[in-house]
């Protein structure tokens, strides 16, 4: 029987716990990939269909919508199912509206089959599972930060390379509006390869599949051993505990917004500095890229601070996170040039990516028995801060606007970290769960 790994061999494969780190960050950048590729063709689509703010506002709200309610039901079918099978079904459903919004004739298919697409945005909650049950307590936070981040780069990714593949395709001597579609089949294909490739090559946590222990009679984290009701208790668990709904409201303020700037980055540059599509790309790419490093870096520090320090130290440092996120957007928003656009997006993207990495290092601290339902209903809160943003925006009909009134939203949000506590005798528990792994 193996036990979690308490380090990173970052170029290795040999190990479930490594094969399951770079296949869940692999799957995630092929979901992220899919989830945000219709962002950057958006100036081709509203010219196609003739599209209203109001109606882009609609469609980017629906690519989040849907994604609240997979994030919290994948949660507890983790538990209950394991994440490989999760995540292999995931990519293999989610592929369809992928495939299939290539071809939307009008306003309604297309909004139709973006509101289908939301649905592999909860493939973030099976990656951030997967990864904490896979990793001792002094490197989890920095395992589910890197996988987290370097997954979301798939949404940097679309940005960049998505305009490039249809200005190939015109080169070509394809038409615009043919290009788009062929562009959007690529995302559906992908997510059909990573499918195969999850199931064959990932296993549940160290000691095996879920089912498989379960039969052997062996507990499981998520749930009791032999337990095949799997996660709904573990979800009613994470209901009751406070500190899921304060990580609930900071998850909304940093990954809402980071969801709500990709998808309005690139008409935005367009529209309110005159870009082309190509660069309007590349400018909004650079903030999805940052999660390269960023998100890990999130992560990386709040193991730090939590060596020398506790679980609060953690809570801590995601405060100065999204202070630093809050005031960074407000610059964003009064930008007056281009470039000074693009080095505040920068800055405040920093924070935002640290703080989402900051959050989901503590998750795996908050209930272990409801592993499940805990990382469900935070990854959950993301998307709920998305929507709300793009609602706001329906609302005020004026992105510069939105975006100061966000920066104000994230500043007061910033609060329920500093709200998040743990007593000594729940740190004390930690540092027990934790001491097997470190004497390795």
């Amino acid at each position: 029987m193996t036990s979690k790994a308490s380090r990173i061999d970052l170029f290795s494969f040999r190990t479930p716990h490594m094969r399951a780190f770079h296949l869940t960050w692999m799957a995630f950048f092929a979901c992220f990939f899919a989830w945000f590729a219709c962002a950057p063709l958006m100036p081709l689509i509203k010219k196609e269909f003739g599209l209203s703010i109001a109606q882009i506002a609609n469609i980017n709200i629906a690519a989040v919508a849907v994604t609240i309610l997979v994030r919290l039901i994948v949660g507890p079918m983790c538990d209950r199912y394991g994440p490989r099978k999760t995540y292999s079904g995931l990519l293999l459903l989610g592929a369809i509206p992928v495939l299939g919004v290539a071809l939307a004739q009008s306003y309604a298919s297309f909004l139709f089959f973006r509101l289908c697409i939301g649905a592999v945005g909860a493939s973030f909650v099976i990656t951030q599972y997967h990864t904490s049950v896979m990793f001792a307590p002094n490197v989890v936070g920095t395992a589910n930060a890197a996988a987290a981040g370097w997954g979301n780069t798939g949404g940097g990714a679309a940005q960049a390379l998505l305009p490039l593949m249809v200005a190939a395709l015109l080169m070509l001597g394809v038409s615009e509006t043919l290009g788009w579609r062929l562009a959007l089949l690529v995302p559906g294909l992908l997510m059909l390869i990573m499918s195969a490739v999850y199931w064959r090559y990932t296993q549940d946590c160290p000691e095996g599949n879920y089912d498989e222990l379960r039969a052997r009679g062996i507990a499981i984290e998520g749930g009791k051993m032999g337990d095949k009701s799997g996660g709904w208790a573990s979800f009613g668990a994470a209901c009751a505990n406070y500190r899921v709904w304060l990580l609930f409201v900071t998850y909304g303020a940093c990954f809402g917004v980071e969801i709500f700037i990709h998808n309005i980055a690139a008409i935005y540059y367009v529209e309110q500095f005159g870009l082309s599509l190509k660069s309007a790309g590349l400018a909004a790419a650079s903030f999805g890229l940052l999660a390269l490093f960023a998100r890990a870096l999130g992560g990386w520090l709040s193991d730090k601070v939590a060596l020398k320090g506790n679980l609060n130290a953690r809570a801590g440092l995601l405060f100065i996170f999204m202070l630093g996120e809050g005031l960074g957007l407000l610059w964003f928003a009064h930008a007056g040039s281009v470039t000074l656009a693009i080095f505040a997006m920068l800055s405040f993207g920093l924070f935002t990516h640290m703080a989402c990495g900051a959050t989901y290092a503590l998750v795996p601290f908050i209930d272990r028995k409801a592993l499940g339902g805990v990382a469900g209903i935070i990854g959950a809160g993301g998307n709920v801060g998305a929507v709300a943003a793009g609602f706001l925006m329906k609302g005020v009909g004026n992105v510069q606007q939105t975006l100061s009134i966000l920066g104000m939203v994230v500043i007061a949000a910033a609060l329920c970290a500093v709200a998040v506590r743990f007593k000594a005798a729940h740190r004390a528990q930690e540092q027990v769960l934790g001491a097997p792994q470190l004497a390795h």
